[in-house]
């Protein structure tokens, strides 16, 4: 065997192992990633209750449920609501009228969240979540962060 054909093989060799590894690292990566999605496209698409979904909106006026440590919500759009239960203690500036994104599950229909984010004061919502409400033609604010 020539040197040439010996550096032909290794090269190759050690281009296939990278291959691999970064086919493992994204197929182990897809498993874990957390999708964004308004409420519209979650009820437009089929999601298993098993996937993990960040859902982003803002919380519609006079939905707001507080019982103790567990609270009830609806998030819109403009267009679908998706009422939210989440069992832990709201973020202090979570407000009704105010965009937020709840990190969860959808069962029976209702998202049900292990983590709530607000906005953080009076002109920040995230960029994801202002964008698909400017293209949903509800977002009234001002820049997106």
């Amino acid at each position: 065997m020539t040197a040439k054909s010996k550096r032909f093989f290794v090269t190759a060799g050690i281009a296939s192992l990278l291959g691999i590894a970064a086919m493992l690292v994204l197929g182990a990566l897809r498993d874990n990633i957390v999708f964004f999605y308004t409420p519209s496209e979650i009820i437009q698409s089929d999601r298993s209750s098993l996937q993990q979904l960040r859902l982003g909106g803002l919380v519609k006026d006079g939905t707001v449920k507080i019982e103790g440590m567990q609270s009830v919500f609806i998030v819109t759009d403009g267009n679908v609501d998706i009422t939210v239960r989440y069992n832990n203690a709201l973020p202090s500036l979570f407000r009704e009228g105010q965009g937020v994104v709840a990190e969860g599950q959808i069962e029976n229909g209702i998202f049900i969240a292990q983590n709530v984010l607000a906005k953080h004061d009076e002109n920040y919502m995230p960029a994801e979540v202002a964008d698909k409400l400017k293209q949903q033609g509800v977002w009234q604010g001002g820049a997106s962060n």
